[in-house]
């Protein structure tokens, strides 16, 4: 791989049927390789001492494949290089598809590119288990980032280690080819997949993912990370884009100069002003993000538009819904704003109060869509005639 400061990573545990095969497959490619024995208790040790050439570690005990690649990638990048293929010791990939990797880079030269092996999951060879949880995995690392990748539990992959230098890490099992991938995103680093070979054979492959233990591990990950996603980065990430840009600018280009139809805002302030009035308190941001995301419409409108029940309007959104509640299932309940911020009517009439609070969104909704839709749609007229 001349050109390129590039070496390979293979992290290993008890793989002793196939660890010499995928060595030798990768040295016939480079010599720059970094094996990781995450305490093996087979004979992984035995089999690497047949290799003096390359550069090794030796971990006394066993303690995930996270931190076996985190300690591969210090090791790498203390020697000089830029980049670290990783490819898995259980011989499910192909040493052959190395340069794959290598043709991204000479074609797209970018320090910050992450690049993740596609399997095609589909193949007879392939468990189920696998098939399944690599689209589980594909689906929370959209909902987390907006990508969509079809593969993001493959291990192998080209990882930018100067760029990874800048983010820390919590994670020290198989779970962390998911945080990684998730927070190098979140930083800017361009994650994408290229397609790669793999084959599962059932009579020498051995797998060390526990389904429940691993499994749990993953999914708790998964929920921190969706709630810094929806409480913390898009937060960040719509208040920055407003700095950076100024606020009349951000108006006049995100909310009214954007490329969107006015169809397609109109809808986004409706998505908003449902969910803002919807009694789903605390949870309307993450809710606005992923159905505008789910709907394909403005995240950013919609965002805007959930705010009609901030702070100083709740009581009124509170008093409004609940009236409009009782007035729907018959009852002559009166009730005052003062009564309201006691929550003991909330309490009493919860089913007037969600009735209500639906049926208000609805109606509000509605109305302010089709406002929205007649001035954009006028705005645009003119707009288009200004430029004209």
């Amino acid at each position: 791989m001349p050109g390129y400061k590039v070496c390979v990573l293979i992290p290993t545990y008890n793989n002793e049927r196939t660890l010499k095969r995928v060595i030798d497959g990768v040295l016939a490619h480079t010599g720059d390789v970094i094996v990781i024995n995450d305490g093996s208790t087979d004979t992984t040790a035995e089999i690497l001492s047949a290799y003096p050439e390359l550069r090794q570690i030796h971990l006394p005990e066993n303690r995930g494949k996270g931190l076996a690649l985190r300690t591969g990638f210090d090791l790498a990048v203390k020697e000089g290089f830029d980049f670290a293929i990783t490819i898995d010791s259980d011989g499910q990939h192909f040493p052959e598809d190395i340069p794959v990797f290598i043709n991204v880079l000479k074609k797209e030269p970018d320090p910050g590119v992450l690049l993740i092996g596609a399997r095609d999951m589909d193949q007879e060879s392939v468990p189920g288990k696998s098939s399944f949880g690599n689209r589980f995995s594909n689906f929370w690392y959209w909902v987390e980032t907006g990508i969509r990748l079809s593969d993001t539990q493959s291990g192998y992959r080209l990882y930018p280690l100067r760029e990874l230098e800048k983010l820390s890490f919590f994670t020290n099992r198989f779970e962390f080819e998911i945080e990684v991938i998730v927070k190098a995103a979140w930083k800017g680093i361009r994650v994408k997949n290229v397609p790669v070979r793999v084959y599962y054979d059932k009579t020498e492959r051995v797998s060390h993912f526990r389904p429940v233990k691993d499994f749990f591990r993953i999914s708790l990950l998964n929920t921190w990370l969706v709630f810094l996603t929806f409480f913390y980065i898009r937060p960040r990430e719509f208040f920055r884009n407003i700095k950076k840009k100024g606020f009349k600018h951000f108006i006049m280009e995100d909310i009214l100069g954007s490329y969107d139809s006015p169809r397609k805002k109109a809808l986004s302030i409706a998505l908003g002003v449902f969910v803002g009035l919807s009694p789903f308190w605390g949870l309307h941001t993450p809710i606005v993000i992923f159905m505008a995301l789910a709907l394909k419409l403005n995240k950013v409108i919609a965002f805007t538009a959930s705010n009609i029940s901030i702070p100083p309007f709740i009581p009124f959104v509170i008093y409004a819904s609940l009236e409009t509640g009782n007035f729907i299932l018959g009852e002559k309940h009166s009730f005052s704003i003062s009564e309201i911020h006691g929550n003991t009517d909330i309490l009493n009439h919860i089913k007037a109060y969600v009735i209500g609070s639906f049926s208000l969104g609805v109606v509000a909704a509605s109305l302010f869509g089709m406002l929205a839709y007649v001035f954009l749609s006028y705005f645009d007229k003119k707009m288009t005639l200004h430029n004209g």
